[in-house]
């Protein structure tokens, strides 16, 4: 609890200094260079920087990766564990997913960002400095972005746990389904993959 609210205070601090600036998260977004060892992304409507994950956080991203890539090379489509940002349609919030799974002719907006409408998944490795953007924030930007499947893996939760979000309506996902790590989870269409979660036991 005691880092959510950090994590909420350091975000309402960024959000504020911006509004001074006359500069929308979005606008300075835009305007910063790459910084390295640092994930810059805009969730609704704010800029969050944080760290990259500790090893085993990419790991998890790295081994879905793995596991995923025979299947979505026999589709033609691409994956990619991190690196990649996500424009999500409409209020351009920027997301930057541990791991995106795509078709080859997935729309972008400009060079660097791939358009949300095209994404066929969005997977998000919880650690302690994104509990709240990755359980909340995102589950709602993604849905708004019509991102079909967004899979949340939880290391860090009392029960370490995978879940699955889809079936969007009104904006927001319909369904969720959540196994203990270690369970098979069903990816839905368009997936449609059977998932061994075990792979995220580190």
């Amino acid at each position: 609890m005691v880092a959510m609210m950090e994590e909420k205070h350091q975000t309402e601090s960024t959000y504020a200094k911006l509004t001074r600036t006359g500069m929308t998260a979005r606008e300075l977004f835009d305007a910063l260079p790459p910084i390295p060892d640092l994930r810059v992304e805009v969730i609704e409507g704010k800029m969050l920087v944080s760290p990259m994950g500790s090893p085993e956080h990419a790991w998890m991203a790295v081994e879905l990766d793995h596991v995923l890539w025979p299947f979505y090379r026999e589709r033609g489509w691409r994956g990619a564990p991190g690196g990649l940002n996500i424009c999500i349609e409409g209020p351009r919030d920027s997301c930057a997913p541990d791991f995106v799974l795509v078709p080859p002719d997935c729309p972008r907006w400009g060079v660097g960002e791939l358009l949300s409408s095209g994404v066929v998944m969005a997977a998000e490795v919880v650690s302690s400095g994104s509990v709240y953007a990755d359980r909340v924030e995102k589950r709602r930007t993604y849905a708004l972005g019509r991102v079909p499947v967004y899979l949340l893996i939880d290391p860090i939760a009392d029960e370490p746990s995978v879940t699955v979000f889809s079936e969007i309506k009104d904006g927001a996902y319909q369904l969720m389904t959540t196994v203990t790590i270690g369970s098979p989870i069903r990816l839905p269409a368009p997936v449609d993959f059977e998932l061994d979660t075990s792979i995220f036991k580190m």
